[in-house]
């Protein structure tokens, strides 16, 4: 019986071996097989040459009959190893399609135990990929082996360079959209904050979370800045005390540096960071800021006086303006706390009247949760009639306000099946467009107000239609919902409709511009940790981790069925991979029967 043929042909395969190496020599120089050959075979020839000069120098015959004769060696080296390239060429598919019959003798003699080792060993592999794929995407929002295959692999595969010209035209026409979506993600200060002192410590001290992150604090750091200090606050000592102490980070240094300030002169802004952090009730920051007031009129009624004297009397009374309207809507917001809702609705109409112009504070969205607090709908629908205007920046408070107003004309006697057998009426409709309306403007606010996802305490920053803007919007704005029979009711069953009217948010709108693809990365910042972020729209599970799922599933289940069935799952496994090189083992039949029998013999010749 004649043995299998397993490997090949000593000669040949040495052949398959120069050549290879030629191939790896040529590679790790950085040069082509052919450059490397004709160097190697010119070095080769000038050596013989010099050699042989040293014996005949003198003989112009013998120079010819060298040059000659090693023109022929270095014709006959580059033909030969021409030669042995062709012959790479075909031995390299030989030298893989031979040893078949090896692959089949090896594959007899692997046990079971080896198959349960490789698919236990795969289902772990690929398991923990799997964890370290859901654990990023749930971190950052993308998959890791996907954004390593677009930042690093895309260019090593001919990816286009987003600096090449050729996206220029691309970039400019994308450049408006950018300007929208950097104005979509502007973070504003939340009119409706909290005391830190009072509220968001007395939070920490119950729970031993921090409501607040850095970021957040780091904004409103710079939002004191702007508004409680000036280039001549170093005229006046209390006010180059309190200008170090906005900056610094560390409370405690801020509320010592807010009493040394109050130690040389009575200083409204001292007054204002005691009565902030310090405070640790609502009465005893309302005492503080009553005191604060006292000093930023004086020092308001002073400025107002010089304001025309030059640039740094101006820009004096206009700290001190900004100063005396927050300690006055603070005032009003305390008063609102304490209970004395229609007090608190006084000094905020008289606020806004003397000062018409600061809307940065955003006033009236504390008049309107005031209002809903008194039941006084009419003064609601009238200053919605004011600053529900298309010129002016939309808010969630607003537009919910006014959806919360058209549904309560009719959320009393709505009825699902009613509506089904009858249709809508006219004021249904209304009211439904209206809740559209605002849920195309902020879609994360209707899980809040139906308790679908539970309440945190606001941030001091919020995001216009972000999630931000949603707890801040929920955390006040429930309970004037709850209060109207029938409203939640009503937006149970239509605010999920707004999303078949808009398939495709990040693309259009329908009443707004499109929904900002980067409200999910700035609420991550500005909300902290303990808090699931709503993502809107949803984001699909990426396909690394679906198949990485599969894939360790699968391979689970083969480790599995191995160790309870081991002799029926190696026939398996040998029938696959039998039919996986059935199509090999047929070409390499196609191609013994073609070539001559001889060519075994011919080529060791070579």
């Amino acid at each position: 019986m004649a043995t299998p043929r397993k490997y090949l042909p000593g000669p040949l395969k040495n052949v398959v071996y120069v050549t290879f190496c030629l191939h790896l020599t040529s590679f790790l120089s950085g040069v082509r097989p052919a450059e490397h050959l004709y160097s190697v075979v010119k070095v080769w020839s000038h050596g013989d040459v010099q050699q042989g000069s040293l014996g005949s120098s003198n003989s112009y015959v013998c120079t010819m009959s060298y040059c000659m004769k090693h023109f022929l060696c270095w014709n006959y080296k580059v033909l030969e190893s021409w030669s042995r390239l062709d012959v790479f060429s075909l031995t390299h598919v030989l030298y893989f399609l031979c040893p078949f019959s090896v692959v089949s003798m090896f594959l007899n003699t692997l046990t079971p135990k080896f198959y349960v080792a490789l698919t236990g060993t795969s289902s772990l592999i690929s398991g923990l990929i799997l964890i370290f794929e859901w654990w990023y995407f749930r971190k950052y929002g993308t998959s890791f082996i996907e954004q390593v295959s677009v930042s690093h692999l895309r260019p090593l595969l001919g990816g286009v360079d987003n600096s090449s010209p050729t996206n220029s035209n691309t970039i400019n026409g994308e450049a408006d959209s950018s300007r929208q979506s950097v104005s979509e993600c502007k973070v504003w200060r939340n009119p409706l904050n909290l005391f830190r002192g009072a509220e968001y410590n007395r939070y920490t001290w119950v729970t031993g979370r921090e409501p607040l992150t850095y970021y957040d604090m780091n904004l409103s750091a710079q939002d004191h800045q702007t508004f409680f200090t000036c280039d001549s606050d170093h005229l006046r000592p209390a006010d180059a005390i309190m200008q170090k102490a906005w900056r610094e980070r560390n409370p405690q240094a801020r509320i010592s540096a807010a009493h040394d300030a109050l130690e040389l002169e009575d200083c409204a802004t001292a007054y204002i960071l005691l009565a902030e952090e310090e405070a640790t009730t609502i009465m005893e920051a309302e005492r503080l800021f009553k005191q604060a007031l006292k000093a930023g009129e004086g020092c308001y009624r002073r400025s107002q006086q010089l304001q025309h004297h030059g640039t740094q009397y101006e820009a004096q009374h206009r700290r001190d303006t900004n100063v005396l309207v927050y300690i006055k809507r603070r005032l009003a917001m305390c008063s609102r706390k304490l209970g004395r809702t229609r007090e608190a609705v006084k000094m905020m109409r008289d606020l806004m009247k003397e000062f018409p112009l600061l809307s940065m504070f955003n006033i009236h969205e504390n008049l309107l949760e005031s209002l809903l607090e008194l039941q006084n709908y009419a003064d609601v629908q009238a200053v919605l009639a004011k600053y529900d205007d298309i010129s002016l920046p939309k808010s969630a408070t607003i537009c919910y306000t006014a959806a919360l107003l058209k549904a309560r004309a009719v959320s009393d006697k709505f009825s699902p099946e009613a509506a089904s057998r009858r249709g809508l009426s006219t004021a249904e409709m209304n009211a439904v467009e209206a809740i559209h309306r605002a849920v195309e403007f902020n879609p994360h606010v209707p899980k809040y107000l139906l308790e679908m996802k539970s309440l945190i305490l606001p941030p001091e920053h919020i995001l216009k239609r972000g999630d931000s803007e949603a707890i801040a919007y929920a955390f006040f704005h429930l309970q004037h919902w709850k209060r109207v029979e029938g409203a939640l009711n009503l937006l149970h069953c239509t605010w999920e409709g707004t999303f078949r009217m808009i398939p495709y948010p990040l693309e259009k709108g329908h009443l707004f511009y499109p929904y900002p693809i980067c409200t999910e990365t700035a609420d991550r910042e500005l909300l902290p940790m303990f808090h699931e972020v709503s993502v809107y729209p949803k984001k699909e599970l990426p396909f690394f981790i679906l198949f990485t799922a599969g894939l360790c599933s699968f391979t689970a289940m083969l480790a599995l069925l191995t160790h309870q069935f081991p002799e029926l799952m190696g026939v398996f496994a040998k029938a696959f991979l039998s039919t996986l090189f059935a199509p090999l083992n047929f070409i390499m039949e196609k191609v013994e029967s073609i070539l001559p029998s001889s060519l075994w013999h011919q080529l060791t010749r070579i």
